[in-house]
């Protein structure tokens, strides 16, 4: 603990800040104030896996399907850190609505000390178990070679990228957006600049080819904590973490796991799906393999906007909960939703129109654009419905309900859509497998309405008798 508190300095006294601005401005601008700059962070997130996948495609096809194949486990590294983060940002939002400073100071601080232990697990984990992990879905030793490449580098940074996004959900939890969305754009801009030169040798830099995409990408991880600790010194966030704070307290520790765990697998679902579907569409050919990695690139640049609208509701829905506001709970979450219908909508539209366009920018191959657009076409077709899915689990997230939320994701992620894929692909083909994603968001929408509104209203009840 001592090393923790030295490492970060973070040793001194922090201001306080009055958080109560989540429960007094109007709910619209409110909304888009928090909304906006999380909206923007997320689009420039999702462009480090497209920006390395653009250059990486330049090489060759195999260092694309090697990419491809190394992205699930990035997934989980990033699922981690996200999942534990909410639940740092959900008790830090709801102890400060609740006028508990002494826990949501223990909140962050203990929040910080565990992302330091989870990363080092992490790439422990992923540098010991990638090369079995590629061999298992592709007989290209080239492949294999390259992905290792990658990977081996790119896992090296997974405490810097725990610690970052620890720092990014406090800095959310207090309604500081701005400051994240810079520091992501930091982050991200040193990722476009240096992925060219680091990959194909631009002058003094070496050529590194694959390698030279991961360490991009890691410095523009290690730039964007440094943003954060910097911002963090100018202006002091509105919890204190010191030493005192870092003393263990079990409620703490246990509600942020309780919320983090579940979100963490909410999170690292997607990793168990790829994977899955990697093996159902290898049978049929690698560049379906490639295909179905595009377009989970291309698909954050989609859905991450969209998540960062619930970033961005997250702390007002958990303060405004704490500090008994339920009328101004359910007004954010029904304009969350509405936002995120319109992004999904402006995605099926360029998914529909430009697929084409879309598919070149990481593969030259006319056979593999023809089978992406394909898939593009028909998967968008349940972008708008899953809006319903997405803001559902965020606010049950922000609500202390990890677990509903995760049913939610189990049923979009594993339960619904590997069965519906495996059986689909062995009747109509790989094509059966872009069709399981529609069925897969249409039931899944369903099931999370039905069950948000349950929990909303026994929520709301016993919440307004506590006031009464």
């Amino acid at each position: 603990m001592w090393f923790f508190c030295a490492f970060f300095d973070i040793g001194k006294e922090k201001i306080i800040m009055n958080q109560t601005f989540m429960k007094e401005r109007r709910i619209f601008p409110l909304v888009l104030s928090m909304a906006l700059p999380m909206m923007l962070s997320m689009a420039f997130s999702s462009l480090y896996n497209i920006v390395d996948s653009y250059f990486v495609a330049k090489l060759s096809e195999d260092a694309m399907t090697a990419l491809s194949l190394v992205f699930p486990a990035q997934n989980l590294m990033t699922s981690v850190a996200v999942g534990f983060g909410v639940g740092i940002n959900a008790m830090i939002a709801f102890y400060l609505g609740a006028g508990q400073q002494k826990k949501a100071n223990h909140a962050a601080a203990q929040g910080l000390m565990f992302s330091v232990v989870h990363g080092l697990l992490i790439m422990a984990l992923c540098l010991i178990g990638m090369p079995a992990f590629l061999g298992a879905f592709t007989s290209k030793q080239s492949v294999v070679d390259l992905g290792a490449e990658y990977s081996d580098i790119v896992f090296l940074f997974a405490v810097i990228v725990n610690v970052g996004i620890t720092y990014e959900k406090i800095f959310q939890s207090v309604g500081r957006m701005k400051e994240t969305m810079i520091c992501m754009v930091i982050g991200f801009v040193a990722n476009i600049v240096l992925d060219p030169l680091l990959i194909f040798g631009v002058g003094f830099f070496p050529q590194m080819g694959i390698r030279g995409a991961a360490v991009a990408t890691g410095t523009g991880q290690v730039l964007t904590l440094i943003a954060y600790i910097v911002f963090d010194k100018v202006k002091p966030l509105p919890v204190r973490i010191n030493r005192e704070s870092l003393s263990f307290d079990g409620e703490v520790c246990g509600r942020m796991y309780g919320i983090g765990i579940p979100a963490t697998l909410n999170m690292a679902l997607p990793s168990v799906l790829i994977t899955a579907l990697n093996g159902i569409l290898s049978v049929y050919s690698e560049s379906y393999v490639l295909v179905l990695g595009v377009y989970y690139k291309l698909q954050t640049f989609i859905y991450l906007p969209a998540n960062g609208i619930i970033q961005g509701i997250r702390p007002l829905v958990g303060y405004n909960y704490g500090a008994g506001e339920n009328r101004r709970v359910e007004k954010i979450y029904r304009l969350s939703l509405g936002m995120a219908a319109l992004l999904m909508a402006a995605g099926t539209v360029a998914c529909m129109t430009v697929p084409s366009q879309l598919m070149s920018l990481f593969s030259d191959s006319a056979d593999t654009v023809s089978k992406g657009c394909t898939a593009l076409r028909i998967i968008c077709l349940g972008f708008i419905v899953s809006s319903l899915s997405v803001t559902y689990s965020g606010t049950l997230e922000a609500l202390g309900e990890g677990v509903p939320s995760l049913v939610i994701s189990l049923m979009r992620y594993i339960v619904i859509i590997i069965p519906a894929a495996f059986i689909l692909s062995r009747t109509i083909g790989a094509v059966g497998v872009w069709w399981a994603f529609v069925i897969t968001e249409c039931t899944a929408a369903v099931a999370a309405c039905i069950l948000f509104h349950r929990i909303w209203g026994r929520k709301s009840k016993a919440s307004e008798g506590k006031v009464a």
